[in-house]
């Protein structure tokens, strides 16, 4: 066998189990599996009991029953941080709708995934809107950039947070 056929047949059996789990994702709605954070937010969506919103311009996920109250996700492995991702502080319009991305939710879920199996969580804490809305606005005044990534750490959400679930094995 050549190293090339050695690489191939190394990765088969996951490819075809990608294209199983994309048979499934599209029957449940899903077009774009791939879509970078979306398994992680399926994960936090089924312990939750919540459904996914699968548009990159919406939130994450809804409540079951109730497509209007709107939640955001962060998660990190264990030792990181959660982050929102391109939030402006400058021009002022532009702040103002990534603002919107914490403000149109009815709370906010920050997970914590094993750092040794990156599919199992190991904790989810729920965040006040309100709670993180001002530790971004403080991180983006104290930005020297016009566009930041806003970080938190499980240490600020254990103390803004409330922890929901805890996974204990």
């Amino acid at each position: 066998m050549s190293p090339i056929e050695s690489i191939a047949s190394k990765y088969k059996r996951i490819i075809d189990l990608v294209s199983q789990a994309f048979q499934l994702a599209r029957k449940a709605g899903i077009k774009n599996l791939l879509q970078p954070g979306l398994v992680k937010e399926m994960i936090i969506a089924d312990i939750l009991g919540h459904v996914l919103i699968t548009s990159k311009r919406d939130a994450d996920a809804h409540a079951s029953g109730n497509p209007e109250e709107k939640y955001e996700y962060l998660s990190c492995i264990e030792g990181g941080s959660g982050q929102l991702d391109r939030m402006f502080k400058n021009p002022s319009d532009k702040r103002e709708e990534s603002l919107c991305r914490i403000k149109r939710n009815k709370a906010i879920f920050f997970a914590v995934f094993d750092k040794k199996n990156q599919i199992r969580v190991l904790r989810i804490y729920k965040i006040e809107v309100e709670n993180l809305l001002k530790e971004t606005i403080r991180q983006l005044d104290a930005s020297k950039n016009d566009i930041s990534h806003v970080g938190f750490s499980e240490a600020w959400v254990i103390n803004n947070g409330e922890l929901l679930f805890f996974c204990e094995n």
